[in-house]
């Protein structure tokens, strides 16, 4: 396009592309961000040209994948509440929420390499998460399920306080332990 607008992919382009997210994530976590290229473009069932025409560089891709990953943390949030209570459905989201963290873990030094050269792979994650926090918690304050005097941003830093410092699969029935005592915090006072 001559005025440098991107045009929306193709259904078959839109499948490459997560395709590739996808299997990135699995093989970073499996053999950290130095995995090769080739192997994440054979996992995701396309050629080292589709990968690297989606993504030119590793850190565009991490970059990408941490956003995928920030996304589907995110639209979480709705299809939780449409399926859950509330209360169950803000129980459900902070487990994911410790999965994401677990994921972006492994990713901290590549993410800060990047934001180092002036990219900036974080942009809106921390509105988006603060708005599926608020959407959950909003929906749980008109049940009546939690109490109104906590703010989304309270339950955030409480929620990323207990996933950095119960990171890592050994520690999870740890962040498990306090999340729920967290939440069970949040209950409305008798």
């Amino acid at each position: 396009m001559a005025d440098g607008a991107a045009r929306p992919l193709r259904a078959d382009a839109r499948r490459n592309r997560e395709a590739i997210l996808t299997a990135a994530v699995r093989v970073f976590a499996s053999e950290g961000l130095d995995a090769h290229l080739e192997r994440i473009a054979r996992e995701a069932g396309v050629g080292s040209a589709t990968l690297y025409r989606n993504f030119p560089t590793r850190e565009a891709l991490i970059e990408a994948v941490y956003r995928n990953e920030v996304a589907h943390l995110c639209d979480a949030a709705p299809a939780l509440l449409a399926a859950k209570a509330p209360d169950a459905a803000l129980r459900a989201w902070t487990r994911l929420f410790l999965d994401y963290v677990s994921a972006k873990y492994g990713m901290v030094d590549a993410l800060r390499a990047i934001a180092a050269t002036g990219g900036n792979p974080y942009g809106h994650s921390r509105d988006l998460i603060q708005a599926a926090i608020t959407t959950l918690m909003d929906a749980c304050a008109a049940a009546g399920v939690i109490r109104t005097d906590i703010s989304p941003g309270d339950l955030g830093a409480a929620l990323e306080g207990i996933a950095l410092t119960s990171a890592g699969a050994e520690h999870r029935q740890r962040a498990e332990r306090l999340l729920d005592l967290t939440l069970d915090g949040l209950r409305p006072r008798p």
